[in-house]
């Protein structure tokens, strides 16, 4: 029944039925619930794999720590790609026109597949400089590198998982792509417990348990778009892969500017990494547990946001311009309040918190502190991580991308090496606090004086 009553009150975006604000909200929590949950399952995944390897020690903690960040960038590029077509296929879903996004679909394949193959390539060519060009010792630096190739060898699946993700996501099906993400984690934190301490095969054992959970869940999710989805299914549906200019183009309109935010903003955590490794592997590891434990804090907001992009370019695509502002304004309402309860809590429970990720008494103290900082600034965070998933389904990524980059860059990162010198790993995580609450208040500017609405009378 609840399934039937979402799948309606989609249906209203599309035939141009009005809601009352009730089921607007109702609607936003129903599509953001199983993407948070995949969220909650990604994170725990995380969590449990950096406290298997923290117990391992300190130069194992440090050194997937050392590339951690490099990896979120080669991630970003590849969600960066998925999204240029995702969002077109959202709007003709809005509009009712299946064939055109099965035609986005197909070439959507082909473009993405051919770009995850070029970020390995690039991937396997710098793994083994890796770890000495972002200021990690000789020590540390083997299993990072090696832990970094094994990564590598996973993007084109990880592409592909995330590309059948976002568009049954952009189709209004969360609950899929949520369940098999979910089913990935617990198939991650089995096989590296596998991989690990059955086998015996450390940091290597950890890279290993995630690539075949990467594996397995991308040819799963695919096997559902293509076989199965409603919406999108190309079973029975005839139609070349083959690129053309027009979509291509526009998945270039949309994606590129992502693709550069992903790149200087992952190149600017690299740089966060390079100051902080100075800092020694204590500080190396207590940084990287903190942010995996903060990101307990804000998957709440990234569930929310994949709803309003949803929503947003849907209800674009139908032509609903009131609807969709009131999408826009109570998704990032909702996801404020959640992310300042989250915040809370994480301020109240950051010693356990840390506890479970290593028994080095430094780590626990210096993490602590780092995530008791950061716990002020989650509202603002919250703001900037949704209002930019309503631009991103608007189709406006230009200028937001560019927001976020002087944001981290001008801001996070001046402030992060002028302070690191005299306050060590605490002035690094006070930068990203003051950056964060910046970030925010531009993009609560942008979302209710700025110009993304002017798509929405195009």
């Amino acid at each position: 029944m609840a399934k039937e009553e979402k799948k309606d009150l989609l249906s209203y975006i599309r035939e141009g039925r009005t809601m009352t604000r009730q089921e607007e909200l109702r609607l936003i929590v129903q599509l953001s619930i199983p993407s948070i949950l995949a969220q909650l399952s990604s994170i725990v995944m995380f969590f449990i794999d950096a406290s298997m390897v923290g117990h391992l020690g300190e130069k194992q903690s440090a050194a997937i720590g050392l590339v951690e960040t490099t990896t979120w960038l080669f991630g970003g590029l590849t969600s960066a790609a998925s999204l240029g077509f995702s969002v077109q296929v959202a709007h003709y879903i809005g509009a009712n026109d299946f064939d055109k996004a099965r035609r986005v679909l197909r070439q959507a394949f082909v473009c993405c597949t051919a770009w995850s193959l070029l970020l390995l390539a690039c991937a396997i060519i710098v793994h083994s400089h890796l770890p000495f060009w972002l200021g990690g010792g000789a020590d540390i630096a083997r299993d990072a590198s090696l832990y970094f190739l094994v990564f590598a060898c996973a993007v084109p699946f990880f592409q592909l998982e995330g590309l059948c993700g976002s568009m049954l996501k952009c189709a209004g099906n969360m609950k899929v792509p949520s369940a098999l993400n979910i089913a990935m984690c617990i198939m991650d934190v089995c096989l590296n417990y596998l991989f690990i301490f059955i086998l015996n095969m450390g940091v290597l054992g950890a890279a290993l348990g995630t690539f075949f959970a990467i594996l397995i869940t991308s040819l799963l999710m695919a096997w559902f778009l293509i076989f199965r989805s409603k919406e999108l299914s190309l079973r029975g549906s005839n139609g070349s892969f083959r690129p053309k200019s027009d979509t291509v183009l526009t998945a270039i309109k949309i994606g590129a500017p992502m693709g550069f935010q992903q790149l200087l903003m992952g190149g600017a955590q690299i740089i966060s990494t390079i100051i902080v490794a100075p800092l020694g592997n204590i500080a190396i590891a207590a940084n990287s547990f903190a942010i995996t434990v903060e990101s307990l804090c804000y998957m709440p907001g990234y569930g929310i946001a994949e709803a309003a992009t949803t929503l947003v370019g849907q209800g674009i695509g139908a032509g609903q311009k009131v609807l969709t502002r009131s999408f826009a304004y109570l998704s990032v309402a909702l996801g404020i309040g959640v992310m300042t309860m989250m915040g809370i809590l994480m301020f109240i429970f950051a010693p356990e918190l840390m506890t479970l990720m290593s028994p080095v008494e430094g780590i626990i103290r210096e993490g602590s502190q780092a995530l008791r900082i950061e716990a002020f600034a989650e509202p603002m965070f919250a703001a900037a991580i949704v209002c930019n998933g309503v631009f991103i389904g608007a189709g406006d990524t230009l200028k937001p991308a560019m927001m976020n980059l002087f944001s981290m860059w001008a801001v996070r990162l001046t402030l992060a090496a002028s302070l690191a010198p005299k306050y060590g790993l605490k002035g690094v995580w006070i930068a990203m606090a003051i950056e964060l609450t910046f970030r925010g208040i531009i993009f609560l500017t942008r979302l209710f004086r700025g110009n993304w609405q002017k798509t929405l009378n195009s």
